[in-house]
């Protein structure tokens, strides 16, 4: 990402908060995995947002219309022993003349000088509850600055939630996050596609979890979140992360796996045989969730609201299932009663950006959102049919199916981000035949 893009955010916040007003966005801090060995670091969406900066044990400022620069970062100090040891550090410095910070300081100075940015300013822009030590410390300077009023100092009267406007900011995405989420979704279709001609009888879930990571890691991306390759039964328990039994002849496989790019994720779900060829059953049902995604897809688009996909995806899924004959009754009584969801218990999608379940408010006030161009989402309809499900004949039995793509808003339409990886069941069974 361009630090031009970077500017522009801080510059759009900065207009809305007007004069008066400050932000203070904390990084999020390092987490301990065990002993003295730590999580790897990975910055906060929010942090990165508006900064670039991927430090830890960093604070953004913004003072909008302040004479000495409006940005100001507060970062580590450069630490010749430490870097030595776990890294380069930016510094000050660094800060300054690498990520566009009008004033740096080091963080060890920050309750000498962030009261001092917060006096005369009426209004705090801050996330509360979200780092409660930190929660404390910016309480403190509050009150540093009510008990020096009869000086004339004048502390802040109120605190705004930062997230509101932040979020709602997040929810458009520009052309270059577009594009960052373009190669995102590349990676994660060629990973796919990479799993498919892998799988095979026999071989182990965490085997074919292990083609997708090499795929990513090849590809300079991360994990979006922790992938699900359930074989079989596996495949209807929706958020399966144990990934170690070994793949049947005859059985469906389901991955859910996307990956990090730049801090943009991707999202994908594909389910297919383990052997190549889909059982006359496997095929029905497969026809039915894919009928869905693609009614889905086609709601998605400006002026529709936020529910519309979810309502076409039910709707396809229970006249598919009234036709099998595995539902009975009428579709509108059905869809009326939520029958569906005794085999479609999820939404059919979220918004997707910096964190695969990206921020924004799916309803304003009592309403459905209005989709508008740049908002980016997954459209992921499925059936999940386990064994031992009553009323339900056993050739049904442990299959469980979803489809999910990712898809951003256009000014006439959509795009599918993730278009080139196949889903039709033809293609599918023919690209695990050429491996």
């Amino acid at each position: 990402m361009r630090k031009a893009e970077f500017v522009r955010r801080r510059r759009e916040l900065m207009k809305m908060i007007g004069k008066g007003g400050i932000v203070i966005l904390p990084a999020v801090p390092e987490v301990p995995r065990n002993s003295d060995v730590l999580y790897h670091y990975r910055p906060d969406s929010d942090f990165f947002y508006l900064t670039g900066f991927g430090e830890p044990e960093s604070v953004a400022v913004l003072v909008p219309g302040r004479p000495h620069g409006e940005y100001v970062l507060f970062v580590r100090d450069r630490d010749p022993t430490r870097e030595t040891w776990d890294g380069r550090r930016a510094g000050p410095e660094g800060a300054t003349r690498d990520y566009g910070a009008d004033d740096a300081f080091p963080i060890g100075d920050i309750d000498d000088i962030l009261p001092g940015l917060m006096e005369n300013c009426s209004r705090v822009h801050y996330t509360m509850g979200v780092h409660q030590d930190f929660d404390q410390r910016v309480i403190g300077w509050v009150n540093r600055l009510k008990s020096q009023a009869r000086t004339g100092v004048q502390p802040p009267q109120e605190f705004v939630a930062l997230d509101h406007l932040l979020h709602d900011m997040r929810l458009y995405k520009a052309k270059p996050e577009v594009e960052a989420m373009r190669q995102s979704a590349r990676i994660a279709v060629a990973a796919h596609k990479r799993a498919m001609q892998f799988t095979r009888p026999g071989r182990m879930e965490y085997e074919v979890m292990a083609e997708l990571l090499h795929e990513f890691r090849r590809s300079n991306a991360d994990i979006s979140y922790h992938p699900i390759v359930g074989g079989g039964a596996n495949g209807c328990i929706l958020h399966y992360h144990e990934n170690s039994d070994e793949l049947k002849d005859g059985e469906l496989l389901l991955i859910d796996a996307g990956c990090e790019y730049e801090l943009y994720a991707s999202d994908i779900t594909r389910t297919f045989p383990v052997n190549g060829r889909f059982t006359p059953e496997q095929r029905a049902l497969y026809e039915v969730a894919l009928d869905a995604q693609y009614a889905a897809i086609e709601k998605v688009k400006p002026g529709n609201h936020w529910n519309e996909p979810h309502d076409a995806a039910v709707k396809a899924i229970t006249q598919g299932l009234v036709k099998l004959g595995i539902l009975k009754g009428k579709v509108p009584a059905l869809i009326r009663d939520g029958a569906y969801r005794k085999f479609y218990m999820h939404r059919t999608g979220h918004w997707l950006g910096m964190d695969v379940h990206d921020v924004g408010d799916y309803k304003v006030g009592e309403q459905w959102r209005v989709l508008e161009p740049g908002m980016a989402m997954t459209v992921e309809p499925g059936i999940y049919i386990p064994a031992g499900t009553t009323g339900v004949a056993k050739r049904w039995w442990n299959i469980g199916i979803r489809i999910e793509d990712d898809v951003v808003v256009t000014s006439n339409g959509n795009e599918v981000l993730t278009d080139g990886l196949v889903k039709e069941a033809d293609a599918i069974e023919k690209l695990m035949q050429a491996a």
